[in-house]
């Protein structure tokens, strides 16, 4: 036989011996009729944050006196504070309890009947994700009102990361877009 030849009918047993060990692992089937469910873990999205910034997680979060301060002498009057959520959560923070009740005391005082809560979330993640994640970040803000009696009409809505209310590429950023914002409907 001639060497061209052989190398084309060794090649094809090669070929013909990998091929069906590779089509099995890939389909799941464990051979002959069996049929086996193949099912995918999908891992939790892993925060990165950006390299060019560090987080300073030894920083002390604020004590509950201290952001009802703020809210009380740090915000023009009729502004009210978005509710931020830590990343890949939809669970309100305890920080984030003295900001719904002074947006609510505010609410309340200024005579508001309707209300729209923002759901929003950051540039991690797919837009699906983030848009089912802001929908469960508003509900819990809507929730957490409720609790508190306030009594106006509550719209959720949600727009993941395809309305940020920051734009630079920052943790800072992000952070501002892990959140509720509100709008007053008047």
């Amino acid at each position: 036989m001639n060497k061209p030849a052989e190398l084309i009918l060794l090649g094809a047993l090669g070929l013909g011996c990998l091929l069906p060990q590779g089509c099995a692992t890939q389909s799941g089937s464990v051979g002959g009729d069996e049929y086996a469910e193949e099912q995918i873990d999908e891992p939790r999205i892993k925060h990165i944050p950006p390299p060019e910034y560090s987080i300073n997680a030894s920083r002390p979060r604020p004590s509950r006196a201290e952001l009802s301060a703020l809210n009380a002498t740090g915000l023009p009057a009729g502004a009210l504070s978005d509710v931020l959520f830590d990343f890949d959560e939809a669970i309100l923070r305890r920080d984030a309890l003295p900001v719904l009740e002074a947006n609510a005391r505010r609410l309340m005082d200024d005579g508001v009947s309707r209300l729209t809560l923002e759901g929003r979330g950051d540039e991690i993640g797919t837009s699906a994700y983030n848009l089912v994640l802001g929908e469960r970040r508003a509900k819990s803000v809507k929730s957490y009102l409720q609790e508190l009696g306030l009594s106006v009409q509550l719209r959720t809505t949600t727009y993941g990361k395809d309305r940020p209310l920051c734009f630079k590429h920052s943790e800072a950023c992000m952070q501002k877009n892990r959140s509720v914002h509100f709008v007053v409907k008047d």
